[in-house]
């Protein structure tokens, strides 16, 4: 019903309610950050920022990836609800060779860490407080390798102290000549005693560029997505792996329901954007974005099949909606996020052609892909003022000034990267953002639900760590709320145990423990 539903309102556009588009403002100069991402054909992928709080005053800081440049940390000095403004500071992870960026708290300190994918050795920098990291690898037993690291995933199985972490590989880089085909094994670090076993490697692996730990069937067990890039490898496909607690890791098959399907695997974005109880996957590529809805369960065990509903709900975006290029697009970042606080999430989409693919698009515009009430899409890149010819790769959508409305950041290659402050809409939107906190291990209860309700109806979202592309986020899970002024909210942890409803108050960042109830973070 949802699905023709869309169908009848593309068709007859008239019907629908056209979404509130949010103005944003170009503010890369003014806030004074200047970062790019530069190399050739070593980091033609990659290009990614960490959006995470490391100064303690409550707004996210930002740790982009250089490539050949060095990495760089800016502390976000922007002004509550107005202009941003970003201040570098030297952190401890200044270095070139960087490709991929994703905060976590693998000791759950209560201080965040930072894993750093790289062209050579992969990197765990403990946070050692006011945005200072330091190097860990030696002392978890972590062994970084040697390869063209581009994808991470963690996760935390149970009876572990440590997160599991996949890292996703690359081709072999010393085949410049002719790489199609010579795809590198992925890795998979599991915890022994205090630190890391030797890393297992994931067989056969397809040139990964975006991995997710999902409960993709509401299992309670998460598993592990990727996304390939067709590209450079023979005979491969997107894969699905089981993670079972001491079991080896082992593919999703055609038998269990796995069906083939081969794109330009860039990045991966979950939600449950019908609350039906299991998450929907977006997944970029090159022209063939992909959209992918669970079919609904028979009797008998959820089986991984999936229905492509990208252009039936007109998030395709397969071509430039402006600028006159009609060729193909190539995508990479992607993101669901409330951008208007209308209680929908919308889809934000970082382009850029690889280099100078000639038969893809040169000018490829960022896409602002606003949902509507019906669950279709509407472009509005152009008119929100983010649709960006520069040649993005990593991104983040999150609040930087905290007033509620989320910015946006793009890693482009080779080019300084960008950000755009949200100025809000014409129409009513409250929001509230929701940080779930358990005892260790697994403070901020990764592959946990967050689950929030109000007349509008229920929001769901799966707390995760990895997707988009190269690029992570930790801060406050946000959610629009429209018109309302408060809602329910609840988390269903990991361990599978669902909280009380809790009724919060619009406008603040809520603690909710998984013992006690929820605080409001000081105004």
């Amino acid at each position: 019903m949802r699905l023709l539903l869309a169908l009848t309102v593309i068709a007859t556009p008239a019907l629908a309610d056209e979404p509130a588009v949010p103005r944003f403002a170009a503010e890369t100069e003014a806030a004074g950050l200047a970062h790019s991402f530069t190399g050739d054909w070593e980091f033609m992928v990659g290009g990614g920022v960490a959006a995470f709080d490391c100064s303690g005053d409550g707004l996210p800081d930002l740790a982009f990836t250089g490539g050949t440049s060095y990495s760089t940390l800016w502390r976000n000095d922007s002004a509550k609800g107005g202009a941003l403004r970003f201040t570098r500071v030297q952190s401890g992870i200044e270095g070139a060779g960087a490709a991929g960026i994703w905060p976590l708290d693998f000791d759950d300190d209560g201080i965040t860490d930072l894993a750093i994918l790289r062209v050579g050795e992969n990197l765990l920098m403990r946070g050692l407080g006011d945005c200072r990291f330091e190097r860990a690898n030696e002392a978890l037993g972590f062994d970084g390798g040697d390869g063209w690291s581009t994808a991470f995933a963690a996760t935390w199985e149970p009876g572990q102290s440590l997160p599991t972490l996949a890292i996703g590989n690359y081709i072999d880089r010393t085949q410049d000549a002719f790489p199609w085909g010579s795809c590198t094994d992925n890795w998979l670090h599991r915890p022994a005693g205090a630190g890391y076993a030797p890393r297992l490697p994931l067989t056969p692996s397809f040139c990964a560029l975006s991995l997710l730990f999902t409960d993709w069937n509401a299992s309670g067990r998460p598993a592990l997505r990727v996304s390939n890039d067709r590209e450079y490898y023979k005979g491969g496909q997107e894969q699905l792996w089981h993670l079972e607690p001491g079991k080896p890791p082992r593919l999703y098959t055609e038998a269990e329901g796995w069906q083939r399907l081969r794109i330009w695997g860039m990045g991966i974005a979950s939600r449950d954007l019908d609350a039906d109880g299991y998450p929907e996957f977006f997944l970029t590529s090159m022209a063939d974005n992909k959209l992918q809805k669970l079919q609904p369960p028979g009797e008998g065990p959820v089986l991984p099949r999936y229905a492509d509903i990208a252009f039936s709900l007109g998030a395709h975006a397969q071509r430039p909606y402006t600028g006159g290029d009609v060729r193909p697009s190539t995508a990479w970042h992607v993101q669901f996020e409330d951008v208007n606080n209308d209680t929908r999430a919308d889809l934000f989409i970082a382009k850029g052609n690889v280099s100078a693919m000639p038969d893809f698009a040169m000018d490829d515009p960022n896409n602002l892909l606003l949902q509507r009430a019906d669950g279709s899409f509407a472009e509005a890149g152009d008119k929100a003022g983010v649709a960006s010819m520069q040649p993005a790769r990593g991104g983040a959508v999150v609040d930087l000034n905290g007033d509620g409305w989320l910015d946006i950041v793009a890693v482009n290659r080779n080019v300084p990267s960008e950000i755009w402050r949200n100025l809000g809409t014409d129409a009513p939107g409250n929001w509230i953002a929701i940080a779930p906190e358990q005892p260790a291990p697994n403070r901020h209860a990764v592959n946990g639900w967050v689950e929030l309700r109000t007349e509008a109806g229920l929001q769901r979202r799966e707390i995760t760590l990895g997707g988009c592309h190269a690029s992570g986020q930790m801060v406050p899970h946000h959610f629009g709320l429209g018109a309302a002024d408060r809602a329910e909210v609840r988390v269903i942890w990991p361990d599978g145990h669902a909280g009380d409803w809790q009724t919060l108050d619009a406008g603040r960042i809520w603690t909710l423990p998984k013992q006690g109830v929820a605080a409001a973070a000081t105004p």
